[in-house]
C-alpha cells in the first residue's frame, strides 16, 4: 500500500482543485497503470518548490502587525489629509523568531525583523506626502529593523549580538500598559518633519515640530543599533539590561513590574552614553564646537487601579550634550485616563495627555527675521491631546481616534521671540496583530 505524508496529501488536493473540466474528463477516461506514478512525480515537483525548514531542531515563529492612520492636519496656513504608516519602529512589520534547546536550561535563537513602509510619518511634511522610510531612504521600502542571534540561560540571562534594540531603546515608553501606547506617546511620530509656520509672514520656517523640541521629543536613541546586549532573568519583578556597540555607545536599564494592593505598577529607567557625537543643524547649535559626547537619562512609570481601570502614566527625559554654556534638553510627558470593558468587543481606553519638549540648543536657517534669516536659540513645544482606543479582541486589533494641539515657543538669542502658528491634527487609525 502506498503511503503519503501530509504535504503530499495537500499537494494532491491542490492539483485536483486546479484541474480544468476537460482535464478532469480526460483523466477519468485514462485509468492506465501510469496514473499513480504521474501523481507522485507531480507531488515531488511541488514539494521541491515549497519553503521548508533547513532542519527540524530550530523553531520558526512568524508574527508582526499592520498599522495605518488617516490624519487631518492644520498648520495655521494650510490644511490637508494624509494616509500614512505609524512611523519607523511602529510601522507595519513582520518578525521571524526561533530558538533551539542546546541542553536543558540553555537555548540559542535568532530574530529577523523586517519593516515595510509606504509613507513614513516621521519624514512626511507639508511638501512631502509620502515620507521616505528612515531605514531605506525611499517610500514603499522594506528595511531590516533587527537581525541578531542570542544565547539564553534560564539562570544567567540572555546575550544577543547583532542589529537590535539597545537596552535603553524606548525604556520609558514600554511601561505604558494602558492600551494607548501606539497612538499616544512622547515621540513626535506624526509631526516630526512638519515645518513650523511663521505667523507674521505666513511662510514656513526651516524649524520642524520634532526638531524644535529636540531629540524627536523624548526619543533620543530610538533606532536599533549594531550592538552586544545582555538581559538578566526576572527576579521578583525586577530585571536589568546593558548594551554596547557602534562608535561608541553604551547604556544600562532597570525595570520593575508587579501588582500591589489592587494596583498594577511598572517603572523603568535607563542611562545611555554616546562618546562620538557630531550633531546636525536643527538639533544642536551649529555655531558652537561639536560635543565629544552626550548623555541621556529617561524614566517612565505606570500605575493602574485594577478594579476601576483608572490609570496614570508619566515619563521624563534629560539630555546633556556636554557643551559649555548650553543648558540640558528636557522632556516631560503625562497621560491619564480609564481602561474598562464596556462592550463585548474588548477594552475601551479614554485618555488625556500633555507633553513639554525643550531644545536649548536649536539652530536653523530660514526663520523670517530681518536682515538675515538665521536662528540660533531655544525651542519649546507644548502638546495636549485627547483620544479613545477600542480594542477588538477577536481580531487582535485596536482602533483609535485622537486629537492633538501643538504650540511652539522659539526664542532667538539676539532677536527675541519668533511668531509661530499652532499646529493641530486629528488621527484615525488601526493596528492589527498577526
Amino acid at each position: 500500500m502506498m503511503k503519503y505524508g501530509l504535504s503530499a496529501v495537500v499537494a494532491a488536493g491542490l492539483l485536483a482543485g486546479g484541474m480544468t473540466m476537460s482535464t478532469s474528463s480526460a483523466s477519468a477516461a485514462d485509468l492506465g497503470g501510469n496514473c499513480c506514478a504521474d501523481l507522485e512525480e507531480r507531488i515531488a515537483e511541488l514539494e521541491a518548490t515549497t519553503a521548508r525548514k533547513g532542519n527540524r531542531k530550530v523553531s520558526l515563529t512568524v508574527s508582526g502587525w499592520v498599522g495605518q492612520q488617516v490624519t487631518w492636519w492644520d498648520d495655521g496656513g494650510e490644511s490637508n489629509v494624509y494616509v500614512h504608516d505609524l512611523g519607523t519602529t511602529l510601522a507595519s512589520h513582520v518578525k521571524f523568531t526561533g530558538q533551539a534547546t542546546i541542553v536543558p536550561g540553555w537555548t540559542a535563537g535568532y530574530v529577523l525583523h523586517l519593516e515595510a513602509v509606504g509613507s513614513d510619518s516621521l519624514t512626511m511634511n507639508q511638501n512631502t506626502v509620502d515620507g521616505p522610510s528612515v531605514l531605506t531612504g525611499a517610500p514603499n521600502g522594506v528595511g531590516t529593523l533587527q537581525s541578531f542571534w542570542f544565547l539564553k540561560s534560564d539562570q544567567l540571562g540572555k546575550v544577543s549580538v547583532g542589529k537590535q534594540s539597545q537596552a535603553s531603546d524606548n525604556t520609558a515608553i514600554l511601561v505604558d500598559g494602558s492600551g494607548s501606547l501606539v497612538p499616544a506617546n512622547w515621540v513626535s511620530f506624526d509631526v516630526n518633519s512638519f515645518f513650523v509656520r511663521n505667523s507674521a509672514t505666513g511662510q514656513l520656517t526651516d524649524a520642524t515640530w520634532g526638531g524644535s523640541g529636540g531629540c524627536v521629543w523624548g526619543d533620543c536613541n530610538g533606532l536599533p543599533t549594531n550592538s552586544v546586549r545582555y538581559d538578566s532573568p526576572t527576579f521578583a519583578g525586577f530585571s536589568v539590561s546593558a548594551s554596547w556597540g557602534e562608535d561608541d555607545f553604551w547604556d544600562v536599564a532597570a525595570r520593575y513590574a508587579g501588582e500591589h494592593h489592587g494596583f498594577k505598577v511598572a517603572i523603568a529607567g535607563a542611562f545611555s552614553h554616546v562618546s562620538d557625537f557630531t550633531g546636525s543643524p536643527g538639533s544642536i547649535n551649529v555655531n558652537v564646537a561639536q560635543p565629544a559626547g552626550s548623555d541621556y537619562f529617561q524614566l517612565g512609570a505606570y500605575a493602574e487601579h485594577v478594579a476601576t481601570g483608572l490609570f496614570v502614566y508619566g515619563a521624563y527625559g534629560h539630555l546633556d550634550l556636554n557643551l559649555s554654556g548650553i543648558d540640558s534638553n528636557n522632556t516631560y510627558y503625562i497621560k491619564a485616563g480609564i481602561r474598562q470593558r464596556w462592550n463585548p468587543l474588548g477594552h475601551t481606553v479614554l485618555y488625556g495627555e500633555y507633553e513639554r519638549a525643550e531644545n536649548n540648543n536649536l539652530a536653523f536657517a530660514n526663520a523670517g527675521f530681518s536682515p538675515t534669516d538665521d536662528f540660533v536659540g531655544t525651542g519649546k513645544v507644548d502638546v495636549w491631546g485627547l483620544g479613545v482606543v477600542q480594542e477588538i479582541d477577536a481580531a487582535a486589533m485596536s482602533i483609535w481616534l485622537k486629537y492633538r494641539h501643538l504650540d511652539a515657543s522659539l526664542v532667538d538669542d539676539t532677536r527675541g521671540t519668533l511668531p509661530t502658528d499652532n499646529f493641530q491634527y486629528v488621527g484615525m487609525g488601526a493596528l492589527i496583530n498577526f
